[in-house]
């Protein structure tokens, strides 16, 4: 946290990878439990510290020193987007989307599984449409997806 006890939002650096790891773990976990994860912790791990950091735009919440959330753009793709559970409902996911629109003002697309309802009540709240219904034949998980997309001045 900040000096005035915020949630501090800041580009993650190559220490982050492992905090930022922990907190995307921690998250899928509680917030899908029953998707297969493909990936082992540790490959989750590496995936972090050798491409997420490194070579996409990587966002984290910080509140007291600790990785509190985390956000990647990849293009105009919002890749990632995790809380740590116990700091969802704070308004930090919020403040990722406000950035992410920032940073990417002619329009935003991700995908998030169609049984993460609250994920998507949430980016529907934020002007995200849906777009595509997949089987999930095409991500690792082999869980039915749904793509939204955003685009600026539509239903803001």
């Amino acid at each position: 946290m900040s000096a005035d006890g915020t949630v501090e939002l800041r580009r993650a650096a190559t220490p982050d990878a492992a905090a930022v790891a922990d907190v995307w773990l921690r998250s899928f976990t509680a917030a899908l439990p029953t998707v297969v994860r493909p990936r082992s912790d540790d490959e989750v791990h590496a995936y972090f510290r050798h491409v997420l950091v490194p070579l996409r735009e990587t966002w984290v919440a910080e509140a007291g020193g600790a990785i509190v959330g985390v956000m990647v753009l990849d293009e105009e793709l919002l890749s990632q987007l995790y809380l740590d559970p116990t700091w969802r409902g704070r308004g930090i996911g919020d403040r990722f989307v406000a950035l992410a629109k920032e940073r990417r003002p002619d329009g935003l697309s991700l995908w998030t599984f169609q049984v993460n309802e609250p994920a998507r009540r949430f980016y529907e709240r934020h002007g995200f449409r849906a777009d595509t219904y997949t089987d999930g034949g095409d991500n690792e998980e082999r869980e039915p997806d749904v793509r939204y997309v955003w685009q600026p001045g539509a239903h803001d």
